[in-house]
């Protein structure tokens, strides 16, 4: 790389924060990142799609995946790259995401494999019918260093198009599907560093967390709950969110639903939540009730690369043009490997004052957590 590094076509734009290029982030931590991720699924629990791309600014690499649940079979297709200049070219091997209109529509794409026409492929377009909405800051430490700092925003809407795997195709209307989307940047670990003192004297007791996006016909509620092995409450916000938005038509702002708690009923054996009821509060003080029943669910570490994944994780250096293809049994032990120790994205089925929505339920509970009766790592429900 020559020493004289020459302006990114960004820098043409007045959208700079700090005195540096476009190309560059305010941090010199490796593990900052900027990513998306997209929900997809049907609201009888037959498939749940999700596809999410990002960039590893400092190590230079972006990386993209996209996961099928469809019964007992997981379809998963993950590419990884050189990052390069132009960052509005957001596209990795066969999956690329296309900003049709900011906050609002976009398309989704994964190409079929030329020698596998059978295997995961989709043309989607992900229509918003919310507002975008911030979730709260979030930041963690292990020990005194910053090792998370995460700005969030989310949203829900309808999508359309086809989703192909295993020779079925699926067609994807609003009426019959559900589109969540989280959009995140900040830092966050990725592998490779020495993991020193942290891994060996710093081990958190325990982690409990719960993100809930749900689409009912009317408004969009958003529930995040991050808590420590005591109950003791790192991150908590209930919204709800009219499809005009604050300052819209009729003027009808976000209302907060109080301080959310949630009741999980999970498989005897596990920590895999079957059920929960969201207990919030509405502006006058009064009790809602939110009612969940899990369709089907998929493990981020299995195949999306989110950790411990056992075989690709986000921003990891795989070479140039790297892309894979594959598809676990969620039944076998060897495929699974340690998912149950990772977050599970749920798409579920919601009730509210007799509405039903269709969102995600997003759960990992590890380790001691009081509240829910969890001792240790090996604790499980009853």
């Amino acid at each position: 790389m020559p020493s004289h590094q020459r302006p990114v076509p960004l820098d043409e734009y007045p959208v700079h924060q700090v005195p540096l290029s476009m190309r560059h982030v305010a941090t010199g931590d490796r593990n900052a990142y900027d990513r998306c991720i997209f929900h997809v699924f049907d609201h009888e629990g037959r498939a749940l799609l999700i596809t999410g791309l990002g960039v590893y600014p400092n190590t230079g690499v972006i990386d993209a995946y996209a996961t099928l649940r469809t019964g007992d079979r997981l379809h998963a297709v993950r590419a990884s790259d050189a990052l390069g200049d132009d960052r509005m070219q957001l596209r990795v091997g066969p999956i690329r995401i296309e900003v049709v209109q900011p906050l609002s529509t976009f398309r989704l794409i994964c190409e079929a494999a030329p020698d596998d026409p059978d295997g995961l492929s989709f043309d989607l377009t992900w229509q918003g019918e919310f507002p975008a909405v911030w979730e709260p800051h979030h930041v963690a430490r292990t020990g005194d260093r910053l090792t998370l700092e995460g700005r969030r925003f989310v949203q829900a809407g309808g999508p359309s198009g086809a989703i192909r795997a295993a020779g079925v195709e699926h067609t994807v209307t609003p009426e019959g599907w559900t589109a969540t989307r989280d959009r995140s940047w900040g830092v966050r670990p990725i592998p490779g560093e020495q993991p020193g003192r942290a891994a060996e004297e710093e081990r958190p007791e325990g982690f409990h967390w719960i993100w809930c996006p749900i689409r009912f016909r009317d408004r969009f509620v958003m529930v995040v709950v991050q808590e420590d092995p005591d109950g003791f409450r790192t991150l908590g916000e209930a919204l709800l969110v009219h499809p005009d938005g604050a300052g819209g038509a009729d003027g009808r702002p976000d209302e907060q639903l109080g301080w959310p708690y949630v009741d999980i009923g999970y498989a005897s054996g596990t920590r895999d939540p079957r059920s929960a009821v969201l207990h919030l509060t509405d502006s006058a003080r009064k009790p809602v009730e939110i009612h969940a029943e899990m369709l089907t669910g998929s493990p981020l570490a299995v195949g999306a690369g989110y950790p411990p994944a056992q075989d690709w994780q986000h921003g990891t250096w795989q070479g140039r043009g790297w892309s894979d293809r594959r598809t676990y049994d969620l039944t076998d032990p060897a495929d699974l490997g340690l998912a149950g120790y990772g977050v599970i994205d749920h798409a579920a089925r919601f009730v509210l004052d007799g509405e039903v929505g269709h969102g995600i339920f997003e759960h990992g509970s590890f380790g001691r957590h009081d509240p829910s009766g969890f001792a240790d790592y090996g604790s499980v429900a009853p």
